[in-house]
């Protein structure tokens, strides 16, 4: 995640002298910037203009509603700097969005993160972290486990232990996402705001195997390898999601 603080709330627009802008906010997914005589514009409609982040120069130049997200909150913001060149890096479809997410240290503020990373990621699975969602509340705790899942960050958010590119089968017992049951691919781990609560097999096993694991979380020890930790046992532990990846041998 890029974690950028969106520091200036300075956005010049074409043909744009008095009212002036005072804040520019994103609550739920959308830009929204408020003028002094009381408007408030949104989404596509701050194409064009440009705003500093820190301390570069950035050009909106392109926004559209986010087209997986159901709840129609979530919106995609392609960014460019002063020279020209694009803020985010591409994603696994060779996109390159940026999306915005509430600023718990900031209230009122957000942050910004890119298609790519696992927040972004999370956020176009359809767990943004102030969603609310039928029979459960807050979809924070899913957004959190959410992000150790994708970065395969088994104990703990200090550590992934995956890299780009690693296929992943993401599902919920909620109704958000549901297993692709690809045959090619068998049961990982089960994950919760903390990181795994077990883990039958290593996503990238280079980065190290199930013994790596248990020295760098210890709160694991038991709940490793496929005998100890199944799709059952780990909803049982508390997990929210879980996944499916190929198992590969180092």
């Amino acid at each position: 995640m890029l974690r950028l603080a969106w520091l200036l709330l300075l956005l010049a627009l074409p043909a744009m002298a008095q009212p002036v802008p005072l804040s520019l906010t994103a609550p739920r997914g959308e830009l929204l910037l408020a003028w002094s005589d009381g408007r408030v514009m949104r989404g596509a409609e701050l194409v064009g203009g440009t705003l500093t982040i820190g301390g570069q120069r950035v050009t909106l130049a392109a926004a559209q509603p986010d087209p997986e997200d159901r709840q129609n909150e979530i919106w995609l913001y392609r960014l460019r700097l002063a020279d020209g060149a694009e803020f985010c890096e591409p994603d696994p479809k060779g996109e390159r969005w940026a999306l915005t997410l509430p600023d718990a240290a900031a209230p009122g503020g957000f942050r910004l993160t890119c298609s790519g990373g696992a927040n972004g990621k999370c956020l176009r699975f359809g767990y943004p972290p102030w969603r609310e969602w039928p029979g459960v509340g807050s979809l924070a705790p899913w957004y959190a486990a959410c992000t150790n899942l994708v970065r395969a960050a088994y104990g703990g958010p200090e550590r992934g232990w995956t890299r780009n590119g690693m296929p992943i089968d993401i599902y919920d017992r909620i109704g958000i996402q549901a297993p692709a049951n690809d045959r090619g691919q068998h049961f990982e781990a089960g994950w919760a705001p903390e990181g795994a609560v077990c883990v039958a097999h290593v996503r990238v096993p280079e980065n190290g195997g199930l013994a790596a694991v248990r020295a760098a979380a210890p709160r694991l020890a038991g709940r490793l390898g496929p005998a100890a930790c199944t799709e059952a046992r780990a909803a049982a532990w508390g997990a929210l999601l879980f996944n499916r990846s190929p198992v590969r041998r180092q």
